[in-house]
């Protein structure tokens, strides 16, 4: 069989176009199909669009793409695929589009990079109360020496809870089993408890799990049944001088009742993700000296997104020429999946 050309379209706010797609990356796309005017595009409403949609094929999506639902399919009879150059699709990706029986892949796995990398500092940061120690030494400047806190433990003594076996978490998992610096515990009541232990950690519930935390990292996707996962009782369950880590989704955790905790001082909390996000001027999570809040970096940034184009090119390539999808999405995985 021959390769296909198809008509490919561009759907990305414009920033990210010109962060993630350079010369280089538009010519590969150029040697695998047609790029007609508009080559972009960061909606799917206009005339001018939708006279493009009329002949695409595959539309190569990255953060900004609007949804993708039957008012769109309507215009784009020839689509055949949507092929995502970043992390989640639920933001854009529809049912019916799977109704349609359209080829959808994410770059999910290169994105799950960067943030396994970020969690895996955070752990290192939170056994020694690094970020804490820097808060107390710019507060107290002169009159600050170096006093070991409450809760820092050493070696084989500290348990890191994992709270979901997500692309991020078996990362997490294989980072933090190349150092042996503690136990791993997962949670993940979706996930295969042999395939846990072969990763090296251990398969546990979360009120297993909760008292044995010197560590708690998130990765879980934000789903109904994972809404304020971690609220006052499962806080209250933590050991004191535990350190709590988000770099999921912020409504995992009930901010109300984090706020409380931290107030204690006896709760950590590393945050790159918050609910609301950003959190309002007014969060006194901001001021506490136990928490540290990052704007939601531990994804891929600037040059690291090139990764993920360089992912949906590969992807695009093989399609071209017939062969199978390597990160393919189904509406069952989309239902589990951040």
């Amino acid at each position: 069989m021959s390769p296909r050309h198809p008509e490919i379209l561009l759907v990305m706010s414009p920033d990210v176009l010109h962060l993630q797609f350079g010369d280089a990356e538009l010519s590969r796309l150029r040697a695998l199909g047609n790029l007609s005017e508009p080559v972009a595009a960061h909606e799917l409403s206009s005339e001018q669009v939708r006279r493009r949609l009329a002949d695409v094929e595959v539309l190569v999506t990255s953060w900004g793409c609007p949804p993708i639902d039957e008012d769109v399919l309507r215009a784009a009879p020839k689509l055949r695929a949507a092929l995502h150059a970043a992390g989640s699709v639920r933001p854009h990706i529809r049912d019916a589009v799977f109704d349609r029986g359209l080829l959808v892949t994410t770059a999910a796995h290169v994105n799950a990079e960067p943030v396994a990398q970020y969690t895996l500092a955070a752990v290192l940061w939170a056994f020694k109360k690094a970020p804490f120690l820097a808060t107390d030494a710019r507060l107290h400047r002169q009159d600050w020496t170096y006093r070991e806190q409450r809760g820092e433990l050493s070696g084989r003594h500290r348990t890191i809870v994992l709270v979901g076996f997500s692309r991020v978490g078996r990362r997490v998992v294989d980072l933090l089993s190349r150092l042996d610096i503690g136990r791993v515990l997962v949670v993940d009541p979706v996930a295969d408890p042999a395939e846990v232990r072969a990763s090296g950690a251990e398969h546990v519930t979360l009120a297993e799990a909760l008292p044995q935390a010197d560590v708690l990292s998130l990765h879980a996707p934000a789903l109904p049944e994972t809404h304020h996962l971690i609220g006052a009782a499962e806080l209250a369950a933590l050991p004191p001088w535990a350190t709590l880590i988000n770099t999921a989704r912020g409504s995992l955790v009930d901010t109300e009742a984090l706020e409380q905790a931290c107030a204690s001082g006896t709760l950590h909390a590393i945050l790159d993700v918050t609910d609301p996000e950003p959190l309002p001027a007014s969060s006194p999570l901001y001021d506490f000296p136990n928490v540290m809040v990052t704007p939601h970096i531990a994804g891929s940034l600037g040059s690291e997104t090139r990764a993920m184009t360089a992912a949906v090119l590969e992807e695009l390539e093989r399609y071209v020429v017939g062969l199978p999808p390597l990160a393919p999405v189904t509406r069952h995985e989309l239902a589990v999946q951040a």
